[in-house]
């Protein structure tokens, strides 16, 4: 029998919470379209209509301005093509959905740079803001997918505030790990994603807050009270409402649980190990690292050949393993960045998953150091 492999990757994906498997089981088995003006669909427009109550309480926001979407991705780009901005302001660190999107479609006007623990530069991004045409939006992830840095998003909202900027907030990784509320993050729109917190994937949520400018460039059924068409995926909603439950209700525990498991995974890398972002604020569940001398397409698949599923970073990346362009813009040396390596755990992480990745690690390193030696 082929052993289940250690999973250390949930910045990727979170594996679906049992709760949320069943509840989706539930709605598929009910059927109907929430368009349909019977009895079956009303009965799925009721479904869909409480996992938007759930998720919107659960980010302090109103049902009405919670916009499902596929995934984090489509709410983003909806966002940045909705706004009505003049311009558009992001950190060099945000997630390719952003960062593509801009330099593609809006033809970013700034870039903020960012500090070598990966922290925004409020300064910059203070006279950026001066200097650029109005309305502008700013694009800042709260946490960074690769790196698990939280952004000072009380500080960049406070900015966006005196440059009457709209501010838009890539929640995907923080939300059910870190406390998330757009009223106190200031934010005018917030993003958050399904799978990332042991939700299915192909479902996310754009959140306005009130008031938010939102122009419609999309056309059709007149879904999501026409901001967003297309029939929704009803099953993979409530799914991700129940997970949405599931990952607040021991968020606290469950945050100290991973954070120490991460602890003691970092403490226990080899000496000459880079940690990135170890003296910002991090998400409890991420480590950022890097083995000199070791490339990172060769760590993963070693990695993966003891059993053990890690990844080099963000994992949009059609698979491609080559040197972020989050640890370049924090200065990072090229032949650092190429060595990057991302464990995440989560909500069925246990002690011995750390055990092993450390065991595998170990191995694929006095390999190396064999081969050097040689």
């Amino acid at each position: 029998m082929t052993k289940t492999p250690v999973y250390c990757d949930y910045n990727a994906g979170a594996p679906i919470r049992a709760e949320a498997a069943v509840a989706m089981s539930r709605a598929l088995a009910a059927g109907g379209n929430a368009s349909s003006v019977h009895s079956v669909g009303r009965r799925m427009r009721a479904m869909i209509e409480d996992a938007r109550e759930r998720i919107a309480s659960a980010l302090d926001a109103s049902a009405e301005n919670v916009v499902f979407t596929s995934g984090a991705t489509e709410a983003l780009h909806l966002a940045l093509t909705s706004s009505g901005a003049q311009s558009l302001i992001i950190s060099a660190v945000e997630h390719d959905a952003v960062f593509e999107h801009a330099g593609r479609a809006l033809k970013a006007d700034c870039i903020a740079p960012v500090s070598a623990n990966g922290l925004i530069d409020l300064a910059v991004l203070g006279a950026m803001l001066a200097a650029t045409p109005k309305p502008a939006l700013v694009a800042v992830q709260f946490a960074n997918n690769e790196t698990g840095v939280i952004q000072p998003i009380a500080n960049v909202a406070a900015l966006c505030r005196e440059h009457g900027a709209l501010l838009l907030v890539d929640a995907a990784q923080a939300f059910g790990r870190i406390p998330v509320s757009i009223s106190d993050l200031d934010a005018t729109y917030l993003v958050v994603s399904s799978h990332k917190l042991g939700g299915p994937p192909g479902a996310g949520a754009l959140i306005l807050a009130p008031g938010a400018p939102f122009v419609t460039t999309r056309f059709g059924g007149g879904q999501e009270r026409g901001r967003r068409p297309g029939t929704e995926n009803g099953a993979a909603l409530v799914g991700f409402a129940t997970a949405v439950e599931w990952a607040l209700h021991d968020r606290g525990a469950e945050a100290t649980r991973v954070a120490a498991m991460r602890e003691r995974f970092e403490a226990a890398l080899p000496k000459d190990a880079i940690v990135f972002g170890a003296d910002a604020p991090r998400l409890p569940n991420t480590s950022n690292f890097a083995l000199p001398g070791m490339t990172a397409e060769t760590a993963v698949i070693a990695m993966d050949l003891e059993g053990v599923a890690i990844s080099s970073g963000a994992a949009c990346s059609s698979g491609k393993v080559r040197p972020s362009r989050v640890l370049s813009a924090m200065g990072v040396a090229p032949d650092i960045a190429k060595a990057a390596l991302r464990v995440s755990f989560g909500h069925e992480s246990k002690d011995s998953d750390v055990d092993e990745a450390l065991n595998a690690l170990t191995k694929i390193s006095a390999r190396r150091n064999r081969e050097a030696a040689a």
